[in-house]
Formats: C-alpha cells, sequence, structure tokens
C-alpha cells in the first residue's frame, strides 16, 4: 500500500515538499549532509534515497573522487532521482539502485558514511533497519538520520497537529493529483514513529556507541548521528 502511495505521487513529490516546508527542507537536508563529516574521496551510502536530494548534495561533497550509492525500494521515486543525478552531470558519481533498508545488498564496513532522510520512518521494521547501516558502515563512520518528529511545545505541536492533518492533506493532493491518500498517511506515519530520544536508544540498541540528536525548527525535525 505505501509503495503504491508514492507511486502514484512520485512525479510531483519534490515539488510539494517545497511547498509544503516553504522550502526549508533544503536547509534540513544540507545540515544532515554537513553531520556525516563526508569529504572528498568518502564512499557515502543514501538509504531510503527516493529522488536524490541527498545523494546529489552527498555527490558534491565528495567530488568525484568519491562515490555515492543512492538505494530505494520504489522505483517510480528512483527513476525521478536519476534523471535529477543526470540533470546534474553526478552520473559518474552516483549510482541509483532498487534496494530494501531492512536487508541492505552491502558488504559489511563500506561505507564512510550513511544517510537517511525522511524515509526511515516508512520502513515496518526500524531495528533491522539500523542493524543493516551500522553492519554497513566502517568503524568510525557515522550514520545520519533525519526525520520528522512531533514538538514538545504544547502550542507548537497543536499548531503542528492542525498543519499536519488539515493543510498538508488538502494541499498535497492538490498538487500532487493524488487518490492514493499519501497526504494523510504522512502525517500519521510521524505520529506513530518514535520521539527523538527513544529513537537514540534504538540506535544505542543497534550497536552504535555514540548517539545524539539534534532538534531542528522548533523541534518538528530531529536529526540523529550514530558513530560506530
Amino acid at each position: 500500500m505505501v509503495q503504491k502511495m508514492f507511486s502514484s505521487a512520485a512525479r510531483r513529490y519534490d515539488l510539494n515538499n517545497t511547498v509544503l516546508s516553504f522550502g526549508i527542507h533544503h536547509y534540513w537536508k544540507r545540515y544532515a549532509v554537513d553531520k556525516t563529516l563526508a569529504k572528498q574521496g568518502s564512499i557515502v551510502l543514501d538509504v531510503c534515497s527516493g529522488t536524490a536530494d541527498i545523494a546529489i548534495l552527498l555527490a558534491k561533497r565528495v567530488t568525484s573522487s568519491g562515490h555515492v550509492m543512492a538505494v530505494d525500494l520504489n522505483p517510480e521515486m528512483l527513476e525521478i532521482g536519476k534523471k535529477k543525478v543526470i540533470k546534474s552531470g553526478l552520473e559518474d558519481s552516483i549510482c541509483c539502485s532498487i534496494g530494501n533498508a531492512e536487508s541492505l545488498q552491502f558488504r559489511d564496513n563500506k561505507f564512510d558514511a550513511v544517510t537517511v532522510g525522511f524515509g526511515v520512518r516508512n520502513v515496518k521494521h526500524l531495528e533491522k533497519a539500523f542493524s543493516e547501516m551500522h553492519r554497513v558502515t566502517r568503524p568510525g563512520g557515522r550514520v545520519v538520520c533525519l526525520e520528522f518528529t512531533q514538538p514538545e511545545s504544547r502550542f507548537l505541536k497543536y499548531l503542528y497537529d492542525f498543519y499536519s492533518f488539515t493543510l498538508i492533506p488538502a494541499v498535497g493532493t492538490v498538487i500532487s493529483r493524488d487518490k492514493t491518500g499519501i497526504y494523510n498517511y504522512l502525517p500519521s506515519s510521524i505520529r506513530k514513529f518514535p520521539p527523538a530520544e527513544p529513537l537514540k536508544q534504538l540506535m544505542h540498541n543497534t550497536g552504535f556507541s555514540k548517539v545524539y540528536y539534534e532538534l531542528l525548527s522548533g523541534g518538528i525535525v530531529a536529526l540523529h548521528v550514530g558513530i560506530k
């Protein structure tokens, strides 16, 4: 069901992200890439890559001497990502591949850093996904997770809930011309996703020796960093 929704929304997904976040999602993604500490020549992985926004930012950071693997389970989303990679002239630096976050197709200790941005809450078994990300990260490398969360302030939570459950479904559905209900699903998936502190503990439990997080934009987004 989730894959069907993302397939339906793929063509206008980027436009909706920009409109619904007022463009702030670009800042969040750039900040997450900074936290990877990836540098020229790094080998990095972007899990749940979607339309490859983060993968493209990573490729610009690691330059032509590095390499980025962009993995997503949804072929329609990834196809949009491939077109953006080619348009950016980065097809030699980024490889887009169908892949499952719960069973990554890479050897142990391969990547200097792994990112997952606004996709892990769609994964059924979180522990398995983070265990896989830990497995493919080299010792000393970082996993950076960028995801929506619920603000702690009651006032902000009220505003956020109104925006999420009233405006996002209305605006998102009109822009995407979607009939699958993805813009009702996405806000409800945030409520079901672990808050920042429990997610930090989950990452600890899956093998990361050091985990910390930052809350961004009034606490509506959490950025977690785990070090192997």
